[in-house]
């Protein structure tokens, strides 16, 4: 992790209280001061720190915990940062004070001075000896045991000793530590008050179904504040890999891209076919194998079967409430129809508000979208879901290449948290299995439309073309999927509905991912905007000549 140097001139005076460290969140001047004058300037510099759109107004300490080693007090704070948008997020840290002595970081949040003693307030995660307190504590764990901080050992994990841990990579909306090189302990930054489904479909996976691509739930720590029942922490075992799905794509795409000109292919004749249109290995044409490779199909496969592995597992148990698979029902129509109209609207707005920022074909397309928003509207809101005769499950809701990891060539599937935009309620509602498929097929496309973008000067071809044969490439990487998934899905008695039924549940998800996309590539890089705007036109097949 890139720590942040200590700047003498930044901290000229430390901040004086009269309380001890011990007593410090008992003490309404330092949970003030702490609040205000320390807080703020040092969270709006953090990766993790999500507000960074909104204009902060004030942060409260909404509650604390004092957890101790046999060195040293620490607390672990429950942060409510509001909004001058009137909205606020809940966010956690682990508070340590250091004398300077002690101090082997140099990453700091202020220089104070408690009870006479100068020194450093830290974040904790900063200090080993936090790291393994945290550590023994899962290996340690009483469930007899009642507290405000609850550890949890899971069942996976067997009884060891501390040995090392270190920072995992750069830090992102959450922090990850290794431990011994084989386990990692993900401390979630932003909170929610409720169950983290990270936590809950992990332990649910590893415990409940023996579900083996995706990392075995190991351990928690959760926290009973005023608010309710908090997950601060979720341990898994370290799986062995090779980087994640993402990265593999886009160095496979590079090739297949690179190939149009080594294998001398003209675009114009590669065989094309409808999207959606299932494909078993032997119906791929051999010009698409001679072109694309036969290993990133068989890659395609397996993630398409583990895929199919992970819905039968979430949606197979009929104990266990929250993953008891459900029908569709007038609750379901009413949820989703106020979430999706809300969304809509809104990428609208985005869209008329940003189209001097378009042009080309980005600008063309967009224009069709504004031209073609009430069949859009249309689609999503006359639908009556009680028609459906497939079922909803719990899924993991935020699949896309960047979620899997990449071992040989098999697949890890992580990260259940769900959609970061989505409230955590929402996050938990079961949805069509499928709208997990149309995610990654979503991240297939980008995938393609990436390496064209970033690599246009390594073709020798119009980007027109490019385009043209990425979408070649676009739809048999999901007509191999799609064979896989169904056949997989079906065989383990997921119920996702016959042929008509899967495709309308895939081309709705699909809208609904698209018009999702489309909303962040105009506010951050409207360039990319091509790409949402093209899946959208693909699915609602506008005539784009």
């Amino acid at each position: 992790m890139k720590e942040k140097r200590i700047n003498e001139a930044e901290f000229q005076n430390p901040f004086v209280f009269k309380t001890d460290w011990k007593n410090a969140f008992e003490d309404e001047e330092f949970v003030k001061v702490f609040s205000s004058d320390i807080l703020e300037n040092y969270i709006i510099n953090k990766r993790w720190y999500g507000g960074k759109a909104s204009t902060l107004k004030y942060i409260e300490v909404v509650d604390s915990f004092k957890i101790t080693s046999k060195h040293n007090n620490y607390y672990g704070v429950l942060l409510e940062v509001n909004f001058k948008e009137a909205f606020f997020q809940h966010y956690f840290m682990p508070i340590a004070f250091m004398l300077e002595e002690e101090l082997d970081t140099n990453t700091i949040i202020a220089p104070v001075e408690l009870g006479g003693k100068e020194g450093f307030l830290v974040d904790a995660l900063h200090q080993e000896d936090f790291r393994k307190l945290l550590f023994d504590k899962i290996i340690h764990s009483n469930e007899n045991t009642i507290s405000k901080v609850n550890f949890h050992k899971g069942v996976k994990l067997p009884d060891i000793e501390y040995v090392s841990s270190k920072f995992m990579g750069v830090e992102q909306s959450n922090t990850s530590i290794i431990y011994n090189e084989n386990l990692v302990l993900k401390i979630f930054r932003r909170i929610y008050i409720s169950m983290n489904p990270d936590y809950e479909i992990s332990r649910f996976l590893t415990e409940r179904m023996n579900f083996k691509s995706s990392p075995e739930y190991k351990g928690s720590i959760s926290v009973n504040f005023s608010e309710g029942d908090i997950t601060l922490g979720l341990m898994q075992e370290l799986v062995p890999n090779q980087g994640d799905a993402w990265k593999y794509m886009l160095e496979e795409v590079d090739r297949i891209f690179s190939n149009l000109s080594a294998k001398k292919i003209k675009i114009d004749k590669l065989p094309n076919i409808e999207l959606f249109q299932k494909l078993r290995l032997n119906e791929v044409p051999p010009e698409i194998i001679d072109w694309a490779g036969l290993s990133v199909i068989l890659r395609i496969q397996t993630l398409a079967r583990r895929t199919a592995e992970m819905h039968i597992a979430l949606g197979s148990d009929i104990h266990e409430t929250a993953f008891t698979p459900t029908t569709y029902n007038g609750d379901y129509t009413v949820w989703l129809k106020n979430r999706l109209t809300y969304q809509f609207q809104n990428r609208l707005n985005i869209l008329e508000n940003n189209l001097h920022k378009l042009d080309g074909l980005a600008l063309d397309l967009a224009n069709q979208f504004l031209d073609n928003k009430k069949s859009i509207r249309k689609l999503f809101l006359d639908f009556d879901w009680t028609k459906m005769k497939s079922e909803r499950i719990r899924i993991h809701g935020d699949y896309h290449l960047g979620q899997v990891l990449v071992n040989g060539d098999d697949f890890y599937i992580l990260d259940f948290e769900g959609e970061p935009e989505s409230t955590i309620r929402d996050r938990k509602v079961k949805q069509p299995p499928l709208k997990d498929v149309a995610g990654m097929f979503r991240s297939f496309h980008y995938a393609i439309y990436a390496t064209i973008f970033n690599n246009k000067e390594a073709y020798p071809y119009e980007q027109k073309e490019l385009f043209k044969a990425g979408e070649v490439l676009f739809k048999y990487f999901v007509g191999v999927f799609l064979q896989t998934y169904v056949e997989v899905a079906q065989a383990g008695n997921l119920n996702i509905g016959y042929n008509k039924e899967i495709d309308f549940l895939l081309k709705y998800c699909l809208l609904e991912k698209a018009v999702y996309e489309l909303g962040y590539e105009l506010n951050s890089r409207p360039r990319w905007s091509v790409i949402p705007l093209t899946g959208i036109a693909s699915i609602m097949e506008f005539d784009k000549n």
